[in-house]
């Protein structure tokens, strides 16, 4: 049992040490600005977004719209309600 318990300790250490290794630090040299390269969709992610308009019908039951036949036709209803 002991065995076991250290075998799996040293398992779960193993991926500890193998952390890939670091670049060297590259020396600072004297270059022009470069332009600013255009927003990713990670960078516009994480910009905050506007709050949505306050809809008078979200405090209202839509559970009407589970009686729909589809899913899209659930949706498209309860979407109104959003």
């Amino acid at each position: 049992m002991r065995t076991i318990a250290l075998l799996a300790a040293a398992a779960f250490a193993a991926g500890a040490w193998a952390q890939p290794a670091k670049e060297p630090a590259k020396p600072a040299t004297q270059e022009a600005p470069k332009a600013e390269a255009p927003k990713t969709d990670a960078v516009a992610k994480s910009e905050p977004r506007k709050p949505r308009k306050i809809n008078p019908r979200r405090q209202e039951d839509a559970r009407h719209c589970l009686e729909k036949s589809t899913n899209t036709e659930i949706i498209k209803c309860a979407e109104a309600y959003l």
